[in-house]
């Protein structure tokens, strides 16, 4: 496993420093929730990262205390990432999980640093945050206290009920600096979700989480993603979601379609010739040009989601709202592919 030559979470190369060292302690648990897993908990050099001015992403610093991710989206384009460790970007993104087991007291020392500034800080943009590992190695209230201390504006974005554990505390900071939250909710297809997204709870359950966190006062959205082609994007399914994404009290709907990004790519595209052969011409036709869908097919959804989020209540997101998550209407669709986000 390469663990040297890592540059930060969202690119590495060999003249960056490295992220952390060789002393790599790994453990494997037989408990039910964790059969599978293998965790690697690594000592971080650093945990605040800054993402690179040709990302075009929607904020400027992020902070991931995991790789890897045990939810297991077939579609996560976080899975590029555990090729930089020499893991393979299908089964070892799943189940080979790297711990940044010093995060919390790393980020208090960061700052506090005399360069930092009091940026925004976005989280769970890559791999979730709230994945099944915080539940045993429960990272992120130390790095939710830490925001918290130094009155730090941060954004969360997560497919994980755990969240809820950290509410007091959540309300603690929201108290002194600007939180926010989304929710990643792309389809309610109970049978789709078993199959695309097994390691996470169910669409249901995240807007649970979605009406939880708005009725205690943190602000919530949700990011309508991913938008599967042809298996979750007629109007009668769209319709459906917003509905109950508007039910939940969520505060605001962003759509993203699907994206194919390499690493991803291959493994969406195994999966479906198991789950959904017919299709694979399809997509092939569709994704022919790259990894992202055709602005036609982008425009087309996102109108029809905004339809459906006027007739049942619910705005776009607004701008300033949520800095991890882009507002469809402050850009054109040209520029979507870009700026979408790791679907955790």
């Amino acid at each position: 496993m390469r663990w040297d030559n890592l540059g930060r979470d969202e690119a590495a190369t060999a003249t960056t420093p490295a992220l952390f060292g060789t002393d790599v302690v790994t453990r494997t648990f037989d408990t039910p929730e964790f059969r599978g897993i293998t965790f690697h908990e690594v000592r971080a050099r650093s945990i605040v990262n800054r993402v690179p001015g040709a990302s075009q992403m929607p904020f400027d610093w992020t902070v991931n205390p995991y790789r890897g991710c045990s939810h297991a989206c077939v579609y996560c384009f976080a899975r590029k990432t555990h090729s930089y460790l020499d893991l393979d970007t299908g089964l070892d993104f799943d189940s080979q999980i790297i711990v940044k087991v010093n995060a919390p007291e790393l980020l208090r020392k960061e700052l506090a640093g005399p360069r930092w500034q009091g940026q925004h800080i976005a989280m769970g943009t890559n791999v979730d945050c709230y994945q099944r590992a915080e539940g045993r190695y429960g990272l992120m209230p130390g790095i939710i206290g830490a925001l918290r201390d130094h009155a730090n504006p941060f954004s969360i974005l997560t497919k994980g009920s755990l969240i809820l554990r950290d509410l007091d505390l959540l309300r603690q900071a929201a108290r002194v600096t600007e939180v926010s939250t989304a929710v990643s909710v792309g389809f309610l297809d109970r049978e789709l979700w078993r199959t695309v997204e097994p390691g996470t709870p169910s669409p249901g359950k995240r807007l649970e989480v979605c009406r939880t966190l708005n009725e205690n006062g943190i602000r919530c959205g949700v990011l309508m993603a991913p938008v599967l082609p042809y298996l979750s994007d007629s109007p009668e399914q769209l319709r459906d979601t917003v509905r109950a994404i508007a039910r939940s009290g969520a505060a605001s709907v962003t759509p993203l379609v699907l994206h194919l990004r390499p690493g991803a790519r291959e493994w969406y595209l195994a999966w479906l010739s198991v789950h959904h052969p017919r299709l694979l011409g399809r997509y092939k036709a569709l994704y022919a040009d790259g990894s992202y869908a055709p602005t036609w097919y982008q425009r087309r959804i996102t109108r029809q989601v905004h339809e459906f989020a006027t007739e049942f209540g619910i705005g776009p997101a607004r701008s300033g709202a949520l800095r991890a998550v882009p507002p469809p209407a402050a850009a054109p669709v040209e520029a979507e592919g870009p700026t979408q986000l790791s679907l955790l």
